[in-house]
């Protein structure tokens, strides 16, 4: 199974080529650098799904915070779990 998740853009560097385009993008409070070069239209404040380090598609902020409240959900099942 492969997941994508959320993150804001915070920062892009704009690079000669587009597909290098990069940016720090904002994964609730992890930030990592992010390739680009997939969401041309992309702006620093857009939420974008990312996998293995390359940002898919432009998100809505309301779908990027279900996302966030789903992941630690999740995590919150799985922390019980193990304490069983």
């Amino acid at each position: 199974m492969c997941l994508a998740v959320p993150g804001k853009i915070l920062e892009i560097t704009d690079e000669a080529d587009p597909l290098m385009r990069t940016g720090k993008v904002d994964f609730a409070g992890i930030v990592k650098k992010v390739n680009l070069g997939y969401v041309s239209e992309a702006q620093v404040g857009d939420y974008v799904n990312v996998h293995v380090g390359f940002a898919l598609n432009i998100i809505d902020e309301k779908e990027a915070m279900e996302v966030y409240q789903i992941l630690k959900e999740m995590g919150e099942a799985t922390a019980a779990r193990m304490q069983k």
